[in-house]
């Protein structure tokens, strides 16, 4: 059975329903409670994109939940270097998303929960939102002692925090979304989102380091469909709509024209790299040569993702100033990316075929560098 739903261009959104066929006979007039069957998360980002261009949200606010494949979102103005460890992240296979609301950086997986909630901008309240939570995990379990705070982050036992916010409001529609760890893997949340990188300064918006506990740990009842069905019935109590979750799929065209698009962007390393706020890295290594360890210091100035200004400093004895100055060079206009710099310094290689010391000094150098990348 399918739910149709107003939009301001005219389209309707079709949405699956949870329950069976016979349960549902009526269209949705008040609002919707949706769940993505896509655990990829720049196909979800792009539904709340989506949804937050297209609706008329007047009288029909939505909640939209929604579980990611391990995942590290960064918010719109973070520094993903600062933020995350990129190379233990390429080694897992753990995505890297930019999200276009602010806030900091958090870590996904099918064990943490996303909701989405949309409102016009005058009803906005994150606020009523997180007691809404609060509301359902204590029906589900009365004892549970979780509360709101001032930052609109919720904490367990006053002490360990289960969910963060972030929201983005436009010029007459809003969303706050916020995670709800149920039972994510605290290893990876740890390793991957402490950043290795030395010597970065930006005024990106840098996250704020909290104590964090999946509720499954305190009671292994506290599921994530228990959990999802719970905060739905609260949902639809609050705003006297159906209960019911509609099921929905992220990449359809029929019912969201034009989001394959949107997730695509989201994936582009010009939108989750190049739109970091500028800044720099200075760093000081040490190689060892004849017995003695020798300081090589490098500067980087990054905007838009992009090397503007690079300068390598060595030993002339150990590596000719002409050497660094051409490695310099190439530098500029690249990718602050170790793929691209790995490409590049092997290019540079090749016009010193024979010099196999070169090769060897030149190797040490590339890997330094390529480590703060």
């Amino acid at each position: 059975m399918l739910i149709p739903f107003s939009l301001k261009n005219g389209f309707q959104l079709l949405c699956n329903h949870k329950v069976p066929v016979a349960g549902f006979k009526n269209t949705a007039k008040s609002g919707l409670i949706l769940q993505s069957i896509s655990n990829d998360v720049y196909q979800n980002l792009a539904v709340e994109d989506w949804i937050h261009d297209h609706l008329n949200l007047e009288g029909k606010p939505i909640l939209f939940f929604w579980r990611n494949s391990a995942s590290v979102v960064i918010g719109r103005h973070q520094n993903p270097w600062q933020e995350s460890n990129l190379n233990l992240m390429r080694e897992k296979g753990i995505k890297l998303a930019r999200r276009r609301s602010g806030g900091g950086t958090v870590y996904h997986d099918m064990g943490n929960i996303n909701l989405t909630f949309f409102t016009t901008k005058n009803k906005y309240d994150r606020m009523e939102n997180l007691k809404l939570i609060v509301r359902a995990l204590n029906a589900v379990k009365p004892q549970l002692d979780v509360q709101a705070t001032k930052r609109f982050d919720l904490l367990l036992d006053g002490q360990f925090k289960i969910s963060g916010t972030a929201s983005k409001i436009g010029r007459t529609t809003a969303y706050h979304h916020c995670t709800l760890l149920c039972s994510t893997d605290g290893t990876s949340l740890s390793s991957v989102l402490k950043s290795p990188y030395q010597g970065i300064k930006s005024n990106a918006t840098a996250s704020t380091p909290a104590v964090v506990k999946n509720l499954l740990e305190k009671d292994p009842t506290l599921t994530c469909d228990v959990l999802m069905n719970a905060i739905a019935a609260e949902y639809a109590a609050c705003h006297q709509i159906d209960g019911h979750i509609n099921l929905i799929n992220p990449t359809d065209e029929i019912q969201f024209p034009g989001i394959n698009s949107r997730a695509k962007e989201l994936q582009t390393w010009e939108w989750i790299y190049g739109k970091t706020p500028k800044f720099s890295v200075n760093a000081t290594f040490n190689v060892l040569h004849e017995q003695a360890h020798l300081e090589i210091k490098v500067s980087i100035d990054i905007k838009n993702g992009r090397i503007e200004i690079c300068n390598i400093q060595a030993p002339d004895h150990w590596l000719p100033l002409e050497i660094c100055d051409r490695l310099n060079s190439s530098f500029i206009g690249s990718k602050f990316c170790p793929i691209e710099a790995t490409v590049l310094t092997n290019t540079l290689l090749k016009t010193y075929p024979e010099d196999h010391e070169l090769h060897s000094k030149w190797s040490i150098l590339c890997e330094k560098i390529r480590g703060i990348m």
